[in-house]
């Protein structure tokens, strides 16, 4: 029996976020792009979801009134 370790690729907002540290965990991932994407620092992590033969984790930003 083989064991394979699927590609992960991430997605924020329509864009494909490399997956720079495949040890990291998808929230150190999402820490590591708030230098890019500040907002993106208390996105919801959504998935794994198996697409193409990769793990598609997405970020998805809170909608909700300021206040």
């Amino acid at each position: 029996m083989e064991v394979h370790r699927l590609e992960r690729e991430f997605l924020y907002n329509g864009v494909k976020l490399p997956d720079t540290t495949p040890t990291m965990t998808p929230e150190q991932v999402r820490d590591t792009y708030t230098h890019l994407y500040p907002e993106i620092a208390t996105a919801a992590i959504e998935g794994p979801e198996t697409v193409g033969g990769k793990l598609v984790y997405k970020f998805v930003r809170a909608i909700g009134a300021k206040g």
